[in-house]
């Protein structure tokens, strides 16, 4: 059992409190995973203090010194990826595989950003008279707050750490604690790789002291926030309050187009792996299939038998596609909203139960569930689940579908499978998403374009990932400069 502690000043130490807690793994709840510190509004103010006496200094800093750092970070991080893959696929259940993949992208965002430091600045423009020079500066906002969810444990605060550093911001970070390991671990790569006392901070605790402690604090002069619309909404308005900056993304309800003249088997293995993988725990997973009525029961048996193949189990165990649940309360949640959509006149056409024989008797497993006969109205099609299951939405044509994906008032991920690349543009400029994919799975986001939703499900005016992520951590100023005397 690992034991962590927060991280603040660019020291380890426990919560004023004294108190603490235990992670366990998912997949066998037996296992202790790591001890973390719990702290509360105290401890948040203590690592705004930090991040506050260090801005200055790192404000100073020129960002290609900044940017080196989060290259080395980068490198600390690769020789450490088996050992962090495994500790998350521990944590927070998701398979090896998967887990791999997300600390590579967390190596990659830091070696990104690291490579566009060399381009970070302002611009030169034309002056309309002579002798003048008119140009732009960027220079960062102060502390800035982050409150990151568990379902990617590594990957979302790294894509919300390193455009904030290099833009020459400090940080007092949040992580969900469900699953913090992999903050910390980030915190361990940057002092490693030269961050200087303070700049970064790293508290575990209550969300709600913690957590509203970086919304109110004058101190904190933006606060980027992933999680629940809800609670993204209530930090909103705080912020709003006192006019800080803010960046929410609060998830979907993402829907994937099957079209008639589509390849089915394609088709079904896109959504199979859009709505399955990471236990259809992903902000864009795909929840909701709006399929053309005419391939709609060939399209749902190829979906089941992709369902039906699938290897559940222990992440850490060769061969597994599909890990647990994150913990107890996100599988009941999964089984009520089936419950719900039975009720409501859908079939649960397969899965829906609980897995508990042999070596899934100590974690929070569950068969991947397909619904048919869902209508649009209907809560399950409504609704962000976060689990394996997928609603089965018949329509007549194109027109009707694309009607039913822009019903809802959430816009993330959006995906349309097609042979007609004229629907495929159409859908492409019509449909209301911040993420339209084609012929593609819902999940899955290049790390340098731009990310994030429309509607409810952001607040839009700034996009996260790719060199457009520094907007948000950074102001422009511009500078007029007479030089004919």
């Amino acid at each position: 059992m690992k034991k962590y502690l927060n991280f603040i000043g660019g020291e380890w130490a426990g919560s004023r409190s004294g108190k603490s807690f235990q992670n366990r793994n998912p997949a066998d709840t037996r296992e202790v995973v790591a001890e973390y510190t719990l702290s509360f509004k105290e401890d948040a103010q203590d690592a705004i203090q930090s991040a506050s006496k260090a801005f200055p200094g790192w404000a100073a800093t020129t960002p290609v010194g900044r940017g080196r750092i989060l290259s080395k970070a980068s490198q600390i991080l690769d020789s450490r990826k088996a050992e962090l893959s495994e500790l998350l696929t521990r944590e927070e259940g998701k398979t090896l595989a998967e887990s791999t993949g997300e600390v590579q992208r967390a190596i990659d965002i830091f070696r990104f950003f690291g490579g566009i430091s060399y381009t970070v600045g302002g611009q030169t423009l034309p002056h309309d008279a002579p002798n003048n020079l008119l140009f732009t500066t960027r220079q960062p906002l102060g502390v800035v707050g982050l409150i990151t969810p568990w379902n990617f444990p590594i990957a979302i605060p790294a894509w919300k750490m390193a455009p904030a550093l290099l833009a020459g911001n400090a940080i007092v970070i949040k992580p969900a604690t469900q699953a913090p390991a992999l903050t910390l671990e980030l915190a361990k790569a940057l002092q490693e790789g030269g961050l200087p006392q303070g700049v970064l901070n790293v508290v575990v605790g209550d969300g709600r002291s913690v957590g509203g402690e970086l919304a109110i604090n004058p101190a904190v002069v933006a606060l980027s926030f992933t999680g629940s619309y809800p609670v993204g909404q209530l930090i909103y308005k705080q912020l709003a309050e006192r006019m800080a900056r803010a960046q929410m993304e609060m998830g979907g309800k993402n829907p994937t187009i099957v079209l008639a003249d589509a390849d089915l088997d394609l088709a079904a293995t896109l959504v199979a792996k859009a709505g399955f993988g990471l236990t259809g725990q992903a902000c864009t997973a795909t929840s909701r299939v709006i399929v053309e009525n005419s391939v709609a029961e060939k399209f749902t048996e190829k979906l089941v038998a992709k369902a039906r193949a699938l290897k559940i189990g222990n992440g850490l165990t060769q061969g597994v596609e599909m890990g647990p649940a994150v913990n107890q309360q996100e599988l009941e949640g999964n089984f009520e909203y089936i419950k719900v959509a039975q009720k409501e006149g859908a079939k649960l056409v397969y899965g829906g139960e609980r897995l508990s024989e042999g070596d899934l008797a100590h974690g929070w497993f569950m068969q991947p569930a397909v619904l048919t006969g869902v209508t649009p109205n209907a809560r399950i099609a409504r609704e962000e689940v976060f689990g394996p299951v997928i609603a089965i939405i018949g329509v007549n044509n194109f027109d009707e579908a694309l009607t039913v994906a822009n019903g809802l008032d959430v816009g993330l991920s959006a995906s349309i499978v097609t042979r007609d690349i004229k629907k495929a543009m159409l859908y492409a400029e019509r449909i209301e998403a911040g993420v339209v994919k084609i012929n593609q799975i819902s999940t899955g986001l290049a790390l340098q374009a731009p990310f994030g939703g429309v509607k409810k499900s952001s607040t839009d005016s700034f996009k996260e990932q790719g060199a457009s992520a520094i907007e948000f951590y950074s102001r422009i100023k511009t500078v007029y400069l007479d030089y004919s005397a």
